[in-house]
This record gives structure tokens, C-alpha cells and sequence, in this order.
């Protein structure tokens, strides 16, 4: 895969996960849901990558 090729397709991924995920907690903060405790577990199947990402939202 050229790098061209892969960063668009990384940046489409990173894209849908970052709106989806934006729309999911503003929900939960409507919905009086606060603090939130948030993590992210970022895995690529047949890799060994493990990388999470943990955060309080709101409060």
C-alpha cells in the first residue's frame, strides 16, 4: 500500500471512530451521565498492538 493510500484510509478509520464515538458521549452527557470514566482500546487483529487511551469527561 502506498502512503498515500494508507493515510487516507487511516484518517477515514480515525474519522468514523472519532464521530461515532463524539456522538455516543455527548448522549450520555445529555442524559445528566457525568463524569464520564472513558477508556479506548485500540487492537489490530494478528498484531500484538494493545493501546488504550483512558479519560474523565465532564464533571
Amino acid at each position: 500500500m502506498d502512503e498515500d493510500k494508507m493515510n487516507m484510509a487511516i484518517r477515514k478509520f480515525l474519522k468514523q471512530v472519532g464521530v461515532t464515538s463524539q456522538r455516543e458521549i455527548e448522549a450520555l452527557l445529555r442524559q445528566g451521565n457525568a463524569p464520564l470514566k472513558v477508556k479506548v482500546v485500540l487492537t489490530a487483529e494478528g498484531t500484538d498492538l494493545h493501546h488504550v487511551i483512558e479519560d474523565t469527561i465532564g464533571g
